[in-house]
């Protein structure tokens, strides 16, 4: 009797996946039409009218057999070298507040929601919201494009030091906001794909302890503000139901 099929080869990005989910967990490409009916025995109905190997996609220029490529994130690897490049840029030559930082009431400089999202002045605060803005970058990248987590870093970065300054509540100076949106994004697009029966495993403790320690960082540094994380985090859930809505 033949064994049951143990995974699928992703088309898109060669990776073995599981045969029970409809996209590859590791780049998004659809590898099946609908979920597998469940028969008695735990295994897919349709497996057992017709069982074959997997066959693997033609090599791709340059990659290496049995290794299954990856996907570049460039565009989040823009966000974070700017992030790096300001910070360096700060401890050395000019200002945190010179290089777009905001720091006092706006005043008409409307430009600095957009800059100060990039530009940190504590190391501690860029490392945590760097790697957050990495983690979930990368996530989106390689399942939307590299348009996409550009787009929701500089749009919840720029709303969230918006509110702030409406508020009144400065300085609102880093990626609390900015890495807040990408991770609400990439959540609620999960989470919607999950009630389609898309579920893909992801651990969501891990996510949980990220927020928590980007909220936390306005309450840890002075130049991070809560309304700027509130503000982030709403942009991105937000644009998470629209790349839900785009998906469909």
């Amino acid at each position: 009797m033949a064994e049951p099929e143990l995974f699928v080869v992703c088309k898109n990005c060669s990776a073995q996946v599981s045969p029970y989910v409809t996209e590859c967990p590791y780049c998004g490409q659809r590898v099946r039409k609908r979920a597998p009916k469940i028969g008695p025995d735990g295994e897919p109905q349709e497996r057992r009218l017709r069982r074959r190997s997997p066959k693997l996609p033609k090599l791709r220029p340059g990659e290496i057999p049995g290794i299954a490529p990856e996907t570049r994130p460039w565009a989040t690897a823009l966000l974070l070298a700017l992030g790096l490049v300001a910070l360096v840029v700060s401890a050395s030559s000019l200002t945190y507040y010179d290089l777009g930082a905001l720091v006092l009431p706006i005043e008409g400089d409307w430009w600095r929601v957009a800059t100060t999202p990039f530009i940190h002045d504590n190391l501690g605060y860029a490392f945590i919201a760097l790697t957050a803005t990495g983690i979930f970058g990368m996530h989106l990248e390689r399942r939307f494009g590299r348009f996409v987590p550009v787009a929701i870093f500089v749009a919840s970065g720029a709303a969230g030091a918006a509110l702030s300054a409406a508020a009144d509540v400065l300085p609102a100076v880093g990626a609390n906001g900015a890495a807040l949106g990408l991770l609400f994004a990439w959540l609620v697009e999960d989470r919607w794909a999950a009630r389609r029966g898309q579920e893909r495993g992801n651990d969501l403790l891990g996510v949980q302890v990220i927020a928590g320690l980007l909220f936390a960082l306005s309450l840890a540094t002075e130049d991070a503000s809560i309304v700027a994380a509130v503000g982030g985090a709403a942009t991105g859930a937000a644009a998470g139901l629209l790349l839900t809505a785009v998906r469909r």
